[in-house]
């Protein structure tokens, strides 16, 4: 059986479910809380621009050439790196992780590849491991906007939503406006029940000329779960086509109604948002 193609954009995944349904059952007195989509998505993203959409395809792509390189020299951090990216892209997780982990050995105090290594630990949901590997991969001395952004999200998965927050507060010290900070912040603020804060600093967010277009997704949902289903579909609607952006939001109220359905976490959306690229 063939299977859907991934997209990089979607609105609805297993995580923001999850989020929604546990806020909503605690009795959240609005509509519920999320996680959809953090702006700095998978480990990888941690750019201030929006890359190029590439297809599953194309990450299949990527593993059979990194990983051909990656066997023929496992010692290279670069193909490691690599080929490790590929398999996040892919959901092939462990075998990131592993990649990673091996060639982390070889290179203890390489920050860059303990930052990819903390970030494959968090993608896997080896949460308390990636907090160790990432606070080693800088120093109080010369910190790293992009791990302290990831050891907030990282955090906020744990559910210590304020040490989170402390966190996102010092990586903007560092790069003031940086919207997938701001994003993961707003995000951040949401699950811990604050919907209108979290509005307020996704709409910052959204309002920087570099802002991914994920960000105003982030934004979509929190208004959403704030009830203001037609103002949600607007936000989502200016980087979907408007069949996807309907559906999506259709498909939140379906699930904030639905609050207590576990059996539905998990369940992708009946049309997976793309994003333009």
């Amino acid at each position: 059986m063939s299977r859907r193609p991934r997209s990089p954009h979607r609105l609805l995944t297993s995580a923001a479910l999850a989020g929604v349904l546990a806020l909503a059952t605690a009795g959240c007195s609005t509509t519920g809380g999320p996680l959809l989509l953090r702006a700095t998505g998978s480990a990888e993203r941690v750019a201030t621009t929006p890359a190029v959409a590439r297809s599953e395809a194309d990450w299949r792509r990527e593993v059979d050439t990194w990983g051909a390189r990656y066997r023929a020299d496992p010692s290279d951090r670069t193909t490691a790196m690599a080929y490790a990216k590929a398999l996040s892209a892919t959901e092939r997780r462990a075998e990131a992780v592993s990649v990673l982990e091996q060639i982390s050995l070889r290179n203890p105090k390489d920050p860059a590849l303990l930052g990819a290594y903390g970030r494959a630990l968090a993608d896997a949901g080896r949460f308390e491991q990636a907090l160790d590997v990432l606070g080693r991969a800088h120093s109080p001395d010369r910190p790293d906007w992009r791990i302290l952004s990831a050891q907030g999200a990282v955090l906020d998965q744990l559910g210590r939503h304020k040490d989170a927050q402390a966190y996102y507060a010092s990586a903007l010290k560092i790069v003031p406006g940086e919207p997938t900070v701001l994003s993961n912040l707003g995000l951040s603020y949401a699950l811990a029940k604050d919907l209108r804060r979290a509005e307020a600093t996704l709409r910052e967010a959204v309002g920087r000329p570099d802002a991914d277009p994920r960000v105003r997704q982030n934004l979509a949902l929190v208004v959403g779960l704030q009830g203001r289903f037609t103002d949600a579909e607007d936000l989502a609607r200016a980087d979907l086509p408007a069949d996807e952006a309907s559906a999506n939001v259709a498909y939140l109220r379906e699930m904030l109604a639905e609050k207590g359905d576990i059996k539905r976490i998990g369940r992708p959306a009946p049309i997976a948002a793309r994003g333009r690229s």
